[in-house]
C-alpha cells in the first residue's frame, strides 16, 4: 500500500474514479486512480499540502471536476471499490504512471504537449495524461 486509507476514502476514489471515466472502461479508471495516487504522495508543486486521499479529491483550487458529476454522489460498487484498492497498492497504468494531471479535450481533438506547464505523458481514448519533469516531483518519479 502507498497510501494509507480509510474505507471512506477507498468508496470516495471509487466514486471520482468512475465520475472521471466510466466511459473509458476499468483501465481508463485505473489510469485517473493514478493521478489521484500520484497527487496524494506528492510533495511538490500545488499539491504539497495533500496527504490524504480526501485532501487530494477535495483540493480547491486544482481539484476534480468529477466531483461535480452525478455519478459521483452513489455508492461506488464492488468492482469499482477493487479498482480503487488496485492502485491504492501501487499498481500503475501507462500513461499516467507519473501523471498528476489528466484532461478530456473536446471531440476528436488531439491532446496539446502541455498542460499546466507539464509535458504530455501520453492519452488513453478521451484522456490526455500530463507529467512533471524529471526531479520536479521526485516522490513519483
Amino acid at each position: 500500500m502507498i497510501v494509507q486509507y480509510t474505507s471512506k476514502e477507498l468508496d470516495l476514489l471509487a466514486r471520482l474514479m468512475r465520475a472521471e471515466a466510466l466511459g473509458e472502461g476499468d483501465l481508463g479508471m485505473l489510469m485517473v486512480g493514478n493521478v489521484v495516487v500520484n497527487r496524494t504522495i506528492a510533495d511538490c508543486l500545488t499539491f504539497k499540502n495533500n496527504r490524504t486521499i480526501t485532501d487530494t479529491i477535495y483540493q480547491s483550487p486544482g481539484g476534480f471536476a468529477g466531483v461535480n458529476s452525478n455519478l459521483f454522489f452513489s455508492s461506488a460498487t464492488t468492482l469499482e471499490k477493487n479498482l480503487a484498492e488496485r492502485v491504492l497498492r501501487g499498481e500503475y497504468f501507462y500513461p499516467a504512471t507519473n501523471a498528476l494531471w489528466f484532461y478530456a479535450p473536446s471531440g476528436e481533438a488531439d491532446c496539446v504537449d502541455f498542460w499546466y506547464e507539464q509535458e504530455l505523458a501520453g492519452r488513453y481514448k478521451g484522456h490526455c495524461f500530463y507529467q512533471p519533469d524529471a526531479g520536479v516531483c521526485p516522490q513519483i518519479r
